[in-house]
């Protein structure tokens, strides 16, 4: 059983959806005031909208370009103690239109980190393994305190200033690879990413790409540790089935991105429970596309993890890799069913009664 820290996941990660007025409107019901927010437009094509609280309102990122951070007044415009304001842009909020907004909690604006050998500002909420992480490049090899207390298993770094794409770090493929989230392209073997050193408990290391590490820029970090019944950043290996590979979490996920690694031309799938919020047909966008949400994807989103319910994100023999976070976890912190999982948890009393 996965008993968690984190009786409610939704305090700390919710997907919020909300329909575009094409005027000004704050978006509540959050349940928490969110430090990082992801924003797409559902219904028709429009580019992905990155925001967080260490940057600052209105500085917008695109998961699916390697354009650099632009300002927008009319984009996001305040994090609220429920949720965020947003301006006129078409892009978050075009008059009918309709939007899926993601929401992780950190710690505010953030603080200084002097961990690394990189001074850093860090926003960090520990107990659900989250952090925001602002610093400059030295050109130098270099680590940078990330402020978790634990060793990030995934990690999203940009560059600021410059056009480039974004550098992932994932556990499963280790310290000597990387992806890019805005392509399709495989994992690559890249030394000058992170020096071919895994992150500790208080910094991550970069090598002397400009990507990551250049002399003068600003970049942004992501960072991502995992934490039992709430979050899970793992690999597998798809079997082309209609009964599709079951990917366990030890908790009911809430939302969920895979990625294909082992080689090119599949993109990062992203589902939540919220879009459709029955299986099989849990709705997909892409994080690398600025494409409509897709319908015809099939996947499980299941009391303890997720399978695939075709080869799209379920290749024969294919490597994937993802990361997930929970809806409610199997085993709360109190030792408490919850009620997705309780049907589950009475069956397997009934069978041990049985078997006894």
């Amino acid at each position: 059983m996965a008993y968690s820290t984190i009786s409610k996941p939704s305090l700390h990660f919710n997907t919020k959806l909300y329909t575009g007025n094409g005027s000004t409107q704050s978006i509540t019901g959050v349940g928490f005031q969110p430090d990082w927010v992801w924003l797409k437009k559902r219904n028709s094509t429009a580019d992905h909208g990155l925001y967080d609280a260490v940057r600052g309102v209105t500085k917008q990122l695109y998961s699916n370009d390697a354009a650099a951070e632009a300002t927008n007044a009319n984009s996001l415009t305040a994090f609220g103690t429920d949720g965020f304001s947003i301006g006129t842009s078409s892009m978050i909020n075009g008059n009918s239109d309709t939007f899926a907004s993601w929401n992780w909690k950190a710690n505010g604006a953030g603080s200084a980190n002097t961990d690394g050998t990189i001074n850093s500002t860090v926003s960090a909420n520990t107990t659900a393994g989250f952090s925001i992480v602002k610093y400059t490049g030295t050109g130098s090899v270099a680590t940078v305190g990330h402020g978790l207390g634990a060793a990030p298993k995934m990690m999203l770094i940009r560059i600021l200033e410059d056009p480039n794409d974004w550098q992932v770090y994932h556990q499963s493929i280790g310290n000597t690879h990387k992806l890019n989230l805005n392509t399709t392209e495989g994992s690559s073997d890249q030394i000058n990413r992170w020096n071919d050193t895994s992150p500790t408990s208080s910094v991550f290391t970069l090598g002397t790409h400009s990507s990551v590490n250049a002399s003068g820029p600003t970049y942004i970090a992501y960072c991502f540790a995992e934490k039992k019944g709430y979050s899970k950043f793992g690999s597998y290996t798809g079997n082309d089935n209609a009964d599709g590979t079951f990917v366990y979490t030890g908790f009911k996920p809430a939302w969920v991105m895979t990625k294909y690694y082992s080689g090119s031309g599949h993109g990062w799938h992203m589902q939540d429970n919220k879009r459709d919020g029955f299986n099989y047909n849990n709705h997909r966008l892409f994080a690398n596309t600025s494409g409509a949400e897709e319908t015809s994807v099939r996947m499980d989103l299941l009391s303890n993890g997720f399978k695939y319910r075709d080869n799209d994100g379920n290749g024969n023999g294919f490597n994937y890799i993802y990361m997930a976070f929970a809806e409610s976890p199997f085993v709360n912190s109190a030792g408490a069913v919850p009620n997705n999982a309780r049907w589950l948890w009475n069956l397997c009393l009934y069978f041990q009664y049985v078997h006894l």
